[in-house]
């Protein structure tokens, strides 16, 4: 049988692989975004800046979702 203690150790190890899983999502997406600015680039080159900048902001954006993922794991 589990105690109260063990119980209490496995729930925050769960909570911290849950973080960890949730930075899935943004990782996923950051590849997303850098794959569709390559394919814009490679139809208009001429757009090339700019969507290099659009797609750095965007991946700016979705890296706040997962370093919040990384700051909550260590706040609780």
């Amino acid at each position: 049988m589990l105690d109260v203690t063990t119980l209490a150790a496995v729930t925050g190890s769960v909570s911290v692989i849950g973080y960890g899983l949730a930075a899935i999502g943004p990782g996923i997406g950051m590849g997303m975004i850098a794959g569709k600015a390559i394919e814009g680039t490679a139809r208009q080159p001429e757009l090339g800046g700019r969507l290099m900048v659009l797609m750095l902001l965007g991946i700016a954006f979705v890296e706040v979702i997962a370093l919040l993922g990384f700051v909550l794991a260590f706040i609780q």
